[in-house]
């Protein structure tokens, strides 16, 4: 039922009301307040009157129902019972994860021509923008660029062509030099080029690069150099982007090199209060990444689901389900002046996590609040997952109003946005405590008890205050290999390996620094810790420091704002001396691209087994995941991350130990160069201005022009390229019928794999380079593809293919059936250790389903339906483990796999499972939530174990083999 109809028609529509003002036209709305005489609305959390006014003003007594209204109002008595529905007002994808969703939507239209029906049908109902983000690679950094390898053709003898397609002159000379080597290479571009080596390539306005020597340029321009990368490796990604633009309806693409999702969301996107349909309503959004949940940070509520689930709400599903606890943290006391919004971040993420509120909502209150600008807010709020939250919500209040005022919204949006929240009460005041809501509970901190901390050495929620930095760095050395142990004997705790680098001779120890990147997803929304870091960086480099050159140095913010405001502060040259250039937009180090280490970095670090270290300011670092020999990784601000790029070791007591020597020789302590909260904010408040929103805005509406110059099909149906290796019609839809086939249950199937706890995502689907002996690599080498054109998975995620291959393909990965690390498994009746591929292969062609086995926090880390599509195509029915991370338990619900929970008390070691028996799952035709299987085992043995289908809707996806064939069927009706 369309909106805007007669009131009569819309179940509620007696409780529509007319916005009057002389600054703006009437504007219609649903006031939720007149659901009752009594004071149930006002006691309601802000989340839930969000919740409130969709269900009412979405209601349509089929998706929506007056139920699912009296459920929310009755909040207080119905939280963590009754189920109800959520219809936001967009959907949010971001490429790795959109150009899946991207994908099936158009193999679903080519179902449905098969099956007779319209392939237009087939558009997003829902709003829906997906922004490129994660594409972008660092091949190049500071001065140590390393070339991407480009070949010589020797036949020919022609010139070589740099990825921009522009020749390489002959007779260019590098005029480097061999470390302990005196002169320059004699080297040319291409006539001097030994067979099998790579000639140098230039990039229009730089120099040439030695593929010999590596030696830096005088001006690297690294950031179009790793745009260019980015756009010649990604074009046939980029195409079908530009192909789903035109094709469907009610899709918006931001192109590539603009800005990370995050910022695309928070600096233009978000509408705080959308208009439609003849009404206004609150702004929300669900997004295909779990830091979707910044968005909370402005009063709009969003957070993160599947990129399965995203395809649902895009094809008008609404989201289901259980009315959440919902958690109110009061902030008192007063910050210390010392302390930045990270370490807000970072202690309230500790907090939030001891207190133990997994999967629930949580609303910020209490004088504290006010003491947090806007970006402090969504800052704290990207990082809900680490907490296992699922919404951590600041509702608007006149510090947000202040925040749109510069940003965002015109005066007379302002005014209405104001208007509007003040009439449903969606709008936050904090001088009569007789008008807070009522929570699920109240739990307090004092923000005055925080201090700086970083985070690591292999878990986000190991903090480490940089005091105790040192100490805790060599109790890790001592500590037997585990969550924070690396085991290294205590006589070779002070070995040093010298080597050269560039001519000079440096020495590496347990604790260096070798790679030390600011990068986008947390930070870059918050101007205070940028600037920070930029003026930490201006006060060291006029005091005489510096920074190694052989580390790692990047600077990759997620949105030109940042760079504007670090240039017109004047802090970006000073960046750029100690190596942080801006290498480019977009996620890079934090999900695994970067560059190789120089090689005689990485056999420094092997040749003394030593623990070497990376420091970034983003939110994700686990193990391997910037570098495989670079073991320790640390969390920390943006300030930090210069300070211990400086120091060069992350062992040193920043109070009592000089964090350098100036030219006179002169010890510096960080003390001496930290800027002060006054200065920080005073550069804060003259820079970040509404104009550089409103550049921003300019830039990303007009594009790129090569995103501009993109040629893409006019065509209903893709036209799917039998050679592409980056775009595949998937086979989620082989099988399609019109019937719903009873639940069947798994009968003598085997274990693909037998894992232990914190099994994460990455683990699962890696998105970072495919290696050269995986077998995804076999696959794109069948295809005539070299090693240097693999890219990533995440980019490949358009290709099952590919990502098949890569399901479990992680080097860290630990398989008891093999009892190593590595991407293995035992095919059990033949006794060969095989590639997890491999083996499924050979078991679906015997016709035997697949289990896994596994152990707590099974699917933890970062959203990826590939983690739950990978499983499904390798033939894996269902996943037996003691707990799941709840996005990727829906996941797998949504791909039509049972997730199995172990009774409490139980697990794979109480029931002395050795994993090579045959397991059989009885699944009942009548199968309802929370349903209690029995599984037997091929030795005998007996036990129960909870199916983790938590709702009706559930059943049904898991019924009808997922949620893509659900939708798909409906569509058939």
């Amino acid at each position: 039922m369309a909106l805007g109809s007669p009131q009569n028609e819309h179940p509620f529509g007696d409780l529509i009301d007319t916005l009057r003002s002389e600054q703006y036209e009437e504007l219609r709305y649903f006031n939720p307040q007149k659901l009752s005489n009594d004071a149930r609305y006002e006691r309601l959390p802000f989340c839930m009157r969000v919740l409130l006014e969709s269900a009412v003003r979405k209601c349509d007594g089929f998706y929506v129902k007056t139920e699912d209204v009296s459920n929310i109002l009755d909040w207080q008595t119905q939280q963590n019972q009754a189920e109800v529905v959520f219809s936001p007002a967009r959907v949010l994808l971001q490429d790795f994860t959109g150009i899946p969703a991207m994908v099936d939507l158009a193999a679903m239209r080519d179902a449905l021509v098969k099956q007779g029906v319209d392939p237009n049908l087939v558009n997003p109902r829902c709003p829906t923008d997906l922004i490129v983000d994660h594409s972008l690679q660092i091949d190049y950094s500071k001065c140590g660029i390393q070339s991407p390898s480009v070949p010589v053709d020797e036949s020919q003898g022609a010139a070589v062509r740099s990825p921009a397609g522009r020749p390489s002159p002959r007779g260019s000379h590098c005029s480097g030099q061999r470390p302990g080597h005196r002169g320059g290479c004699s080297k040319t571009s291409c006539s001097d080029a030994p067979s099998g080596r790579t000639a140098a390539v230039q990039i229009e306005n730089t120099p040439l690069l030695c593929p010999f020597h590596l030696q830096p340029v005088s001006e690297p321009e690294t950031m179009i150099r790793n745009q260019e990368m980015e756009l010649t490796r990604n074009k046939e990604r980029l195409e079908f982007f530009k192909w789903c633009s035109k094709a469907f309806k009610n899709i918006n693409v931001v192109p590539p090199d603009i800005n990370t999702v995050h910022q695309v969301n928070l600096e233009y996107l978000c509408q705080v209060v959308q208009e439609g349909e003849g009404f206004i309503y609150p702004d929300s959004v669900v997004g295909t990444d779990s830091h979707t949940t910044m968005i909370n940070g402005l009063g709009i509520l969003g957070w993160g689901v599947g990129g399965i689930e995203s395809e649902a709400v895009m094809l008008g599903q609404p989201v289901s389900l259980t009315l959440p606890q919902v958690v109110g943290c009061k902030l008192v006391g007063t910050i210390s002046p010392l302390a930045t919004s990270i370490d807000i971040v970072l202690g309230i993420t500790k907090y939030l996590r001891q207190a133990g509120i997994d999967g629930k909502f949580v609303e910020f209150f209490g004088p504290g609040v006010q003491q947090l600008s806007a970006p402090d807010r969504t800052t704290i709020a990207n990082m809900c997952p680490e907490y296992s939250a699922t919404v951590s919500f600041f509702p608007v209040d006149d510090i947000t109003l202040q925040h749109f005022k510069h940003t965002i919204c015109s005066e007379e949006k302002l005014v209405v946005l104001e208007d509007y929240l003040k009439a449903i009460k969606l709008f936050r005041t904090y001088d009569d405590q007789s008008e807070e809501p009522q929570y699920s509970e109240v739990i307090e901190m004092n923000l005055s008890s925080i201090v700086p901390h970083v985070s690591g050495p292999k878990r986000p929620q190991d903090r480490v205050a940089v005091t105790c930095m040192k100490e805790d760095f060599i109790n890790c050395l001592n500590e037997k290999v585990g969550f924070k142990g690396f085991h290294i004997s205590k006589d070779k705790q002070a070995t040093l390996v010298p080597f050269l680098h560039e001519g000079a001779e440096y020495n590496l120890a347990h604790g260096s620094v070798v790679i030390a990147a600011i990068i986008s997803c947390t930070n870059n929304c918050n101007p205070s810790v940028m600037l920070a870091a930029g003026l930490l960086a201006k006060k060291a480099v006029e005091a005489g420091l510096t920074v190694k050159p052989y580390i790692r140095t990047s600077l990759v913010p997620g949105s030109g704002t940042v760079t504007h405001y670090l240039n017109t502060s004047g802090v970006l040259p000073f960046l750029k001396k100690l190596g942080f250039e801006v290498a480019g937009y977009g996620c890079a180090t934090c999900v695994g691209n970067t560059a190789p280490l120089p090689e005689n970095v990485v056999d420094a670090i092997k040749q003394g087994d030593l623990v070497a270290c990376g420091v970034l300011s983003g939110n994700r670092h686990l193990e391997g995941r910037l570098c495989d020999c670079v073991r320790a990784n640390y969390l920390a601000s943006p300030p930090l991350v210069v300070a211990y790029a400086i120091a060069g070791t992350v062992s040193i007591n920043f109070e009592t130990e000089p964090i350098g020597v100036n030219a006179e020789g002169k010890d510096v302590y960080l003390r001496d160069i930290w800027p002060s909260k006054e200065e920080v904010n005073h550069t804060e408040e003259n820079i970040v201005i509404a104009s550089m929103f409103k550049e921003l805005k300019i830039r990303m509406e007009k594009g790129s022009t090569f995103w501009n110059s993109l040629d893409s099909a006019e065509s209903a149906l893709f036209p799917w390229d039998p050679k592409s290796t980056y775009i595949r019609c998937p086979s989620f839809f082989s099988k399609l019928t019109k019937e719903v086939c009873a639940p069947q249950s798994i009968d003598s199937a085997y274990p693909l794999l037998f894992l232990g706890d914190k099994v994460t995502t990455d683990h699962i689907s890696p998105a970072g380079s495919i290696a050269r002996v995986s077998a995804a690599a076999k696959y794109l080498q069948s295809k005539r593809l070299t090693p240097r054109e693999f890219n990533s998975y995440g980019a490949r995620r358009g290709n099952d293919a590919v990502m098949t291959r890569g399901t479990f393909a992680s080097i860290k990965l630990q398989n008891r059936l093999i009892g190593k690390t590595g991407p293995k498994t035992l095919h059990i009746p033949s006794g060969q250790t095989l590639d997890v591929f491999e083996a499924a292969e050979r078991y679906q062609r015997d016709g035997v389903p697949l289990i896994i086995l596994a152990g707590k926090e099974y699917g933890s880390g970062s959203s990826r339906d590939w983690a739950a599509k990978g499983p499904y195509l390798l033939g894996v029915r269902a996943v037996i483990a003691e707990s799941f991370e709840k996005i990727h338990k829906n996941h797998l619900v949504g791909m039509g796999i049972a997730p199995l929970q172990f009774l409490p008390g139980q697990n794979a070691n109480s029931l002395e499972l050795c994993g090579k028996e045959r397991f059989t799952i009885n699944i009942p035709q009548e199968l309802t939530p929370r349903h209690q299987l029995t599984v037997t085992t091929s030795t005998g043995k007996t036990f129960s174990v909870m199916a983790l289908f938590e709702n009706d809707m559930d059943v049904a996806f898991f019924r009808h083999g997922g949620i893509l064939k659900y939708v798909a069927r409906s569509l058939l009706l």
